[in-house]
């Protein structure tokens, strides 16, 4: 897990230093993809056919399947994504909620790595390199932080940035981590290790539950910077003080479940290269 200070550069520089330490990794990505480790990408969605084909047309080439979990959009987000990537598996899941949407794309799953990305165009589809190699590298999760160096996001509203320094403060207390990052997610773990997840979450919390269970389950886990654009189009469906309430009872019913996990100290942290002047 990456100790680093949380304060993210400007946006422009910060978009430009995820770009490029992304481009930097994709060699060794590659060679690992050459070895037979194969990688899948789960992405929920329900009415973003505006959105989906920009995420799909940017999928990194050492991603090997594609699963759309589609939440009965009423527009046309799975034949939009059909045109575009026609080898993608298509999860249709009636029942509501992020979390419904990630459990049911990871039981599909069948790649060694499974990325999990947002299809609102968020999140850059360029950076899956950065946490496959990791993965590759022998971390068993590797969780996306804007609030590093390297990081950032032009997304979050100012309510939203202090509910989630609020919560990571917490979360750290409560684990005794470091956490950079908490409520993100653009997440990357091994197939092998969902079964100590054991997740159970049905909406937003989800991305609390994963990096709670992992923690408990003794995973391996690093941060990567990772930057937030804007959503492309559409509104989002994240409530901030009802999701926000919900990732709080995650975090606070995953402490004191089960064994506690490794603090940070024994965890082995990774060399971030320090953002470009």
């Amino acid at each position: 897990m990456i100790t680093a200070d949380r304060t993210a550069v400007p946006t422009g520089r910060a978009r430009d230093f995820a770009r490029m330490r992304a481009a930097s990794v994709v060699d060794d990505a590659v060679a690992h993809h050459a070895l037979g480790l194969t990688v899948s990408v789960v992405i929920p969605t329900k009415n973003e056919a505006r959105n989906i084909a920009w995420v799909l047309e940017r999928m990194s080439p050492i991603v090997d399947e594609v699963i759309i979990v589609d939440g009965l959009s009423t527009d046309d987000t799975v034949a939009v994504a059909k045109m575009v990537r026609p080898d993608a598996l298509i999860v249709n899941h009636p029942v509501p909620g992020k979390g419904e949407a990630i459990r049911a794309g990871f039981a599909a799953a069948s790649g060694d790595f499974i990325v999990m990305i947002d299809a609102d165009g968020s999140m850059d589809p360029g950076e899956i390199p950065v946490y496959v190699e990791m993965l590759a590298q022998g971390y068993d999760l590797v969780k996306g932080s804007r609030c590093m160096p390297g990081g950032g996001s032009v997304d979050a509203t100012p309510l939203r940035a202090w509910g989630n320094g609020i919560l990571v403060k917490m979360a750290n207390l409560l684990l005794g981590t470091n956490f950079s990052e908490l409520c993100y997610g653009y997440m990357a773990v091994r197939r092998s290790r969902l079964p100590d997840l054991n997740l159970e979450s049905t909406g937003f919390e989800i991305e609390t539950e994963i990096v709670v269970s992992a923690h408990r389950a003794a995973l391996a886990i690093a941060e990567v910077p990772s930057f937030e654009s804007p959503r492309r189009s559409g509104e989002s469906n994240l409530n901030t003080f009802r999701d926000g309430f919900r990732v709080f009872r995650a975090l606070v019913a995953g402490r004191y479940r089960g064994d506690r996990g490794r603090s940070a100290a024994e965890l082995e942290p990774v060399e971030v290269p320090a953002s470009p002047d």
